[in-house]
């Protein structure tokens, strides 16, 4: 086989039109072979001929698209000097832009034999291990530009390829559970005429699927053990044809783009699939253990830990920053993708072993002039030691905002003493994001999440009910802030139903209608249940597919959540690009009168009204012809005003209008009990009957005379 020296940059398996370049890191590497896998199973073994600054490479001018390969790295097996090469280990290429096949647990994948994790492992892997393949880069987008919506004006919405379309019956059964399945018109259509902005998908780079969930029928459907950092999972692919899956994510991409929907990767940085000392040697670990991985300083036999999965890469190391910043880059400029949420991000902040916000990391991609100008979203925890950050990511940086999803749940569960945290939420968080220059576009909305009770489930259950999960109800949150509304579970009585659904259209009139960035979570539109389980991480069936078969109520909420999220859209003073002016003190007044929240007899909030643990209810009026901040043309925005009616008391409540200075007549647009209809008016001074555990949102033109 003719061999050229070929170029240490880029990293990876890249294919020019003739012939293919690879080139792999190792510092601890004595030599490295490629090996080149062939459709029968059998290998050709290569050297790679040159070494630049630890990076391997060679011009292979035969090699085609298609192609499976790997490496062998021979070097140093010493785990107590944190060093684990074993060429009978064929690994996958960090870089690999498309990966064939899974993993099936055999012990030949790891390099200790089972029940002696002291011995040394020569098993060859080659077999029961998945393989790297050389892709075709070239594809026609055509057209495509990035959507572009301003982040004040977006809706997001958290979805599993699978799980949305698995049982969709407009999507042929091929397509189904695929990026081609993503991209039919059933799905776009949906999510267009919802009103979606984005589309967050939940993992979609390569990960492995764990062999012990497989043995008891189970498997990792969510999708948290990546592999590959630049490879879409070929488990989403419509076609066998090994690479196929990057031609029809980037299909994916295109349709998505030409429905003016962006795309958002949820993606997993802090560690690899290959857990503890006690995982698979797959890639990473067998290339170069010490530089990848952060091990325990007294003990490098062992991995420090911050995401609960075995190990944590290692976040001062420059190859594992370049493999960061590359694998984005990658995403950004060649798969067309619109941003990241970055799972368990306080980890990328650990340099050392605080996390510092002024970490390499971030100063990376601040200064990346690609990177930094996609949407940027923070899921702010990990598990180690001060991990919880919420508020304390750098500019550029979107959260998940925890406080919200809290705050809001125990507010309408009744819990005493949310009034105050509820206001501020609802106004965009600036105690939490104002004091870094950050404006309210900071906060990622959210109430439910992949992770958790779906909506319906929230409102339908006290307890976790994860039996199918096969580890005795152990695994999962035990404090939800969650409420049943009386019966646990399933249930025929009528009145606990209506209540259900009326508390699913307030979480979702709360999350529409705060400032920020609301996130829905795919399935809550519709009501969708995991009948009470909230870790679906293992379950690939119908206990976390969609269900698109819909009651006549899951049919209204549909319609309900359509009308909210058109609201939203159709009115800036409910996404605003600023804090208001009058939000440091919940409404003492600012000159702008922007905003001002009014106790039910419809007087201000005074300081003792804020500390009332009994109090439950509440309102709020958004001065939509004080809104002070130019659009992106530079033109002033004006708006109509609303009246927020909020009650999670149990009881009805009587609310007071504000006198004329807010407004002379206000009409009604939404009520989630329905007692008053939409187009209904009120004036100044009437007195409305809000239900119990409910809101109605009223609004008047601008020309009503604000103050």
């Amino acid at each position: 086989m003719q061999i050229w020296p070929g170029r240490p940059y880029p990293l990876g398996a890249t294919f020019d039109g003739t012939g293919t370049n690879f080139a792999v890191f190792s510092e601890v590497a004595e030599r490295v072979e490629l090996c080149l896998i062939a459709d029968d199973g059998t290998e050709a073994r290569v050297e790679l001929p040159e070494v630049d600054a630890f990076v391997w490479h060679g011009y292979f001018p035969s090699v085609q698209p298609g192609q499976r390969y790997g490496f062998r790295v021979h070097g140093p097996y010493d785990p107590a000097a944190g060093h684990r090469c074993n060429p009978a280990k064929l690994l996958l290429d960090p870089y690999a832009k498309a990966i064939d096949g899974q993993i099936d647990g055999h012990q030949s994948l790891f390099s200790y034999d089972f029940g002696d994790p002291e011995s040394f492992n020569t098993d060859d892997s080659l077999g029961h291990t998945m393989t790297s393949v050389v892709i075709n880069p070239f594809f026609d987008w055509g057209h495509d530009r990035p959507p572009m919506h301003e982040y004040h004006e977006s809706v997001v919405y958290e979805a599993h390829v699978k799980g949305l379309t698995m049982q969709h019956p407009g999507i042929p059964e091929e397509l189904r559970g695929t990026y081609a399945g993503m991209a039919h018109p059933a799905i776009i259509d949906h999510l267009r005429d919802l009103g979606i902005t984005a589309i967050e998908l939940m993992p979609v780079h390569q990960f492995v699927n764990d062999p012990t969930l497989q043995e008891k029928g189970l498997s990792n459907y969510w999708g948290y053990n990546t592999i590959g950092f630049f490879a879409p999972h070929n488990g989403y692919g419509s076609s066998s044809t090994p690479g196929q899956q990057v031609q029809e994510f980037k299909q994916m991409v295109k349709a998505l783009h030409e429905a003016d929907i962006e795309v958002i990767l949820d993606v997993v940085y802090n560690h690899t699939a290959e857990g503890n000392h006690l995982g698979p040697t797959l890639s990473f670990r067998g290339i170069d253990n010490a530089a990848y991985y952060r091990l325990v300083d007294e003990d490098k036999r062992h991995y420090y830990d911050t995401t609960g999965t075995g190990n944590s890469l290692l976040m001062r190391h420059p190859h594992v920053l370049q493999l960061l910043m590359d694998s984005l880059r990658y995403w950004v400029n060649e798969m067309h993708v619109d941003g990241f949420r970055f799972d368990l991000a306080s980890t990328l902040a650990r340099q050392f072993h605080e996390v510092d916000r002024l970490s390499a990391f971030f100063d990376l991609v601040q200064q990346d002039p690609v990177v930094s100008q996609v949407k940027l979203i923070a899921e702010p925890w990990d598990v180690g030691e001060g991990g919880y950050q919420v508020g304390g990511f750098p500019p550029l940086w979107s959260e998940w905002n925890g406080k919200y999803r809290d705050t809001v749940r125990d507010y309408w569960r009744g819990e005493p003493a949310t009034l105050a945290e509820f206001a501020s939420r609802l106004s965009g968080s600036s105690d939490l994001y104002e004091h870094t220059g950050r404006k309210p576009i900071a906060s990622i909305n959210f109430v439910t999440a992949h992770d958790g009770f779906t909506m319906r489930d929230l409102v339908s259950y006290n307890e976790k009910h994860n039996e199918a999960n096969g580890e005795g109800n152990a695994d999962g949150e035990s404090h939800n802030r969650s409420w049943n509304c009386g019966v646990e579970g399933p249930t025929d009585d009528e009145t606990v139903e209506a209540l259900r659904w009326r508390q699913m259209r307030n979480l979702l009139t709360t999350l529409l209608t705060s400032q920020g960035v609301p996130m829905l979570a795919h399935g809550d539109e519709i009501g969708r249940t995991q009948h009470g389980n909230n870790n679906g991480y293992c379950q690939d069936n119908e206990i976390t597919w969609m269900d698109w078969d819909l009651s006549t109520e899951e049919a209204a909420h549909l319609e309900f959540t359509r009308r909210i999220v058109h609201l939203r859209r159709d009115h800036p003073v409910l996404r605003r690009r600023r804090f208001f002016a009058g939000n440091a003190q919940h409404g003492g007044e600012s000159a702008l009168k922007d905003i001002v929240w009014f106790t039910t007899a419809g007087t201000k909030m005074s300081d003792e009204d804020w500390q009332a643990g009994y109090a439950k209810a509440l309102m709020v009026f958004l001065n939509g012809e004080a809104i002070d901040e130019p659009d992106v043309r530079g033109e002033r925005v004006t708006d109509d005003s609303f009246l927020m009616l909020y009650n999670a008391a149990p009881e009805t409540v009587r609310f007071t209008i504000p006198r004329r200075k807010y407004g002379t007549a206000w009409t009604c647009v939404l009520d989630t009990d329905h007692n008053l209809e939409v187009g209904d008016d009120v004036k100044a001074g009437d007195t409305i009957d809000v239900t119990g555990r409910s809101v109605v949102v009223l609004e008047r033109p601008a020309t009503g005379g604000a103050a």
